[in-house]
């Protein structure tokens, strides 16, 4: 079982009143809003981490090179 921990923070009046609003509609706890919101945020920002990652890498003269070098290899290459 994930171990919890409980944290509190603050939401603009009109930001917390929308959120009561789904909770309703969606009929889901607050929790569930919350923590699939937060989780989806650190989604977003380990994407937006790897894309920068990658704009990098693409102009690094020696990760071309490599990745050049591993594409004409004849040794079998795994994706996993």
């Amino acid at each position: 079982m994930t171990s919890t921990q409980k944290v509190t923070f603050n939401l603009p009046v009109d930001l917390k009143d929308e959120v009561l609003k789904l909770k309703d509609e969606l009929q889901v706890s607050l929790n569930t809003i919350y923590k699939n919101a937060i989780a989806e945020y650190v989604e977003k920002q380990e994407i937006k981490k790897w894309e920068e990652a990658a704009k990098i890498a693409s102009k690094d003269e020696k990760y071309l090179v490599l990745c050049k070098e591993l594409s004409n290899t004849k040794e079998d290459l795994y994706e996993y």
